[in-house]
């Protein structure tokens, strides 16, 4: 085993957070990482936005319908993509998962939490001043965990294939 892989394996979705701030060089080491993300024809077709203010945290949770908690992290990573840009939602997936693990190396807990075709993704669009031009591909609340449940994931036997799919794999 090694440093990546297990850093990728203890991966864990974090809901509740401590009041803790997240350290200012670690955020933006963190941002760092994700402009390195993997990217079509290296357009980097994203935009990442950080909220801080309770009030915007407070409002964006409130819109979303599976990111309640997002008022209460310490901060949220909004990603954005350039919605001219025809590979824009695999690259800024490629970032949010990369901000994810960078995270998650220093200790903070996230959670992945859905702005593609969601209803609310114009309205926090709006909300933080971003141009029309981009488009919410996800939000990513982040903070020191204050709680951890861990879900089981499902026996590599039972999602990988060789060769041909067959029902018995």
């Amino acid at each position: 085993m090694n440093i990546v892989t297990t850093t990728i394996k203890s991966r864990h979705s974090v809901r509740k957070y401590k009041p803790d701030a997240v350290d200012e060089n670690v955020l933006r080491d963190v941002l760092e990482c994700a402009r390195h993300a993997p990217t079509a024809m290296n357009l980097q077709p994203w935009l990442f936005g950080v909220i801080r203010d309770r009030e915007l945290l407070k409002k964006i949770g409130g819109l979303t319908d599976h990111g309640k908690f997002i008022a209460d992290a310490s901060l949220c990573v909004a990603v954005f993509g350039e919605r001219k840009a025809k590979y824009y939602l695999e690259d800024c997936c490629a970032a949010t998962e990369t901000i994810i693990l960078a995270f998650l190396a220093y200790g903070v807990g996230s959670c992945w939490v859905a702005g593609e075709k969601k209803e609310y993704a114009d309205t926090v669009r709006k909300l933080l001043e971003v141009p029309d031009d981009y488009t919410l591909v996800s939000l990513i609340p982040a903070g020191y965990p204050a709680d951890l449940t861990i879900q089981k994931k499902k026996d590599l036997d039972l999602v990988v294939f060789n060769e041909k799919f067959t029902q018995d794999h």
